[in-house]
């Protein structure tokens, strides 16, 4: 990057650290470090919920799955909406009326200790590893521009976040997502706009959909249905989608304390419903858009060189080793399928020829399997863990194209999106875990001054837990999707859990304990014999199984008196 660059982000970090603690003159008691004296208006709780959900993650890996996998995932999201609305007429008013700081206080209310806290586990655990992969995203960019080690990059980005977290709270995550999001669709939307400014004179934006359409990229809307029936291993279509998606924004919103925290900081119930209600309407309009500009993205490498490998780092370091002459005959190869595929594109934006469009689809064929060789050789020179570059697509685009104090700026939305995502999980982490177990668990009368150090304090743990994490991180594939995977492990369990607790009033403790433990048992199995490819599952069903799992083993251990 340029010095522009550097100029333009390191200021943007800094203003945005310093709004959000001079915003975040919350009280020194735990509803105030928690819970911002539950003070926010709807606009903040909804842009809160938003940036908890929009990591890094989503804005540095989501293009690049877009690129590869066309824009299927948004389909993921399509059972959000009518999550928001069941939660909005059952989870909010209940947890408001309950005044609790989290989800499973409720727990303990309707069940008993061993229930809350079985949960409470299952979400540290959950949402604990997921925020370590947060923190490596961030930690890629860091590596990447300044070629650091990894290692140290996930130490400092872990760090800086931290101080951010410990610092200010809820308010402080708040009112600084706020300015984030303003700053983040303002960069997109100009990442957007560059992509088509720098295609050819005579190709616009309705020519890129139509290239991007004749390499399947646009695929919003897949079935999932073959010729042999409906395929479960088909992890997005729009039926898993909506029941899949569906059980899990469920969970997510309702059951996981990141989502929870966030909006039990509304002034009242209205402000929380009216939140998560455009959050509902807002989620899958902004997701469509980020996955496009990946569609718009593959577009713009049909007329421009592409990389063959995207994260330059690890290109020049097998350049520098044994395999450097067979990389470069395969650099050489690609570059000749990439001159084909350029005039075969122009020619088939004039022309619309349905065997240009066949033609177009067997070069990106050849040329898939170029990449494919060069990452074997990326992992065969030790350069690379795992050959995959799905997470540097849109970074490379980013600092190789767009001019400079632009780079700075989209470099540090992503860095931004991270902090405002991360500083809540740890929020949330470190509330539940003085909650749900400190408190409950040690016999001290602490003073509202001593609990609000203690909640700083396991702030700062959880913060060196998720560092820890980020280390193990590497070569996990695509971030946006293993953050996604991860969540499936444990929250249909979870919200098996809330939905016995709110609408089978006969089940006792002891009941849903045991089912609980049993379905998150089968669920881990399941989900191991998919990866050993036993079975064929599509991880979305993960949630629908755990919750389904958990409501009938409920009832009918209920019903055996167990």
């Amino acid at each position: 990057m340029s010095n522009i660059d550097w100029i333009v982000l390191c200021f943007t970090l800094l203003a945005i650290i310093g709004f959000g603690l001079y915003k975040s003159k919350s009280s020194k008691n735990l509803e105030g470090y928690f819970l911002s004296n539950k003070s926010m208006p709807w606009y903040l709780v909804l842009l809160s919920i938003m940036g908890t959900q929009a990591s890094a993650i989503t804005f540095l890996s989501a293009p690049g799955q877009a690129f590869t996998d066309g824009m299927r995932f948004v389909q993921y999201y399509f059972g959000l909406p009518i999550a928001m609305v069941v939660l909005c007429i059952t989870f909010v008013p209940l947890f408001n009326k309950l005044k609790v700081y989290t989800a499973y206080e409720f727990l303990e209310q309707r069940f008993d200790n061993k229930v809350r806290s079985f949960t409470s586990i299952l979400f540290l655990l959950s949402r604990g590893l997921s925020t370590g992969i947060s923190i490596y995203a961030p930690s890629i960019i860091l590596s990447s521009l300044l070629g650091w080690n990894i290692f140290y990059t996930n130490i400092v980005m872990g760090g800086l976040l931290i101080i951010y977290t410990v610092s200010g709270g809820a308010r402080a995550v708040a009112y600084t997502q706020t300015l984030q999001f303003i700053i983040i669709f303002c960069g997109m939307f100009a990442a957007g706009y560059y992509i088509i400014h720098l295609l050819p004179e005579n190709i616009g934006f309705v020519d890129a959909l139509k290239i991007s359409g004749a390499n399947n990229k646009l695929n919003v809307i897949t079935t999932g249905f073959t010729k042999n029936g409906f395929d479960f291993k088909d992890k997005y279509n729009i039926i898993s989608g909506i029941i899949g998606g569906f059980f899990l924004a469920l969970s997510y919103f309702g059951t996981d304390q990141s989502q929870v925290g966030r909006y039990l900081t509304a002034k009242d119930n209205t402000e929380s419903k009216l939140g998560l209600l455009m959050n509902g309407i807002v989620k899958v309009p902004m997701q469509f858009f980020i996955l496009l500009i990946g569609a718009l993205l593959f577009v713009f490498y049909q007329f421009k060189p592409m990389p063959i490998y995207f994260d330059k780092g690890v290109e020049e370091k097998v350049y520098q080793s044994a395999y450097k002459d067979s990389m470069q005959q395969v650099q050489n190869a690609y570059n000749t399928v990439q001159l084909q595929k350029q005039d075969a594109s122009i020619d088939y934006v004039k022309t619309n020829n349905a065997n240009l469009k066949l033609q177009i689809q067997y070069l990106k064929t050849k040329e898939d399997s170029l990449r494919q060789l060069a990452s074997h050789y990326t992992v065969a020179s030790k350069a690379s863990v795992d050959g995959k570059d799905t997470n540097y697509i849109f970074l490379r685009f980013v600092v190789d194209n767009l001019p400079k104090g632009l780079v700075g700026l989209l470099i540090a939305i992503i860095f931004l999106s991270a902090w405002g995502s991360i500083a809540a999980a740890l929020n949330s982490l470190a509330s539940s875990t003085t909650i749900d177990f400190h408190l409950r668990f040690t016999k001290q009368n602490n003073t509202d001054k001593q609990q609000y150090n203690l909640s700083k304090l396991y702030t700062l743990a959880w913060g060196i837990f998720c560092i820890v994490v980020a280390q193990l991180a590497t070569g996990i594939g695509s971030l946006i999707e293993a953050v996604n995977v991860l969540g499936s492990l444990f929250y249909g369990v979870i919200l098996g859990i809330f939905l016995v607790a709110f609408y089978c009033k006969k089940v006792q403790a002891n009941a849903v304990f045991t089912a609980a433990v049993i379905g998150e048992i089968f669920v881990i199995t399941i989900f191991i014999l998919d990866k050993l490819n036993i079975i064929g599952l599509g991880f979305l069903w993960l949630n629908v199984i755990g919750a389904l799992m958990v409501v009938a083993l409920s009832v009918l251990l209920q019903r055996m008196k167990i």
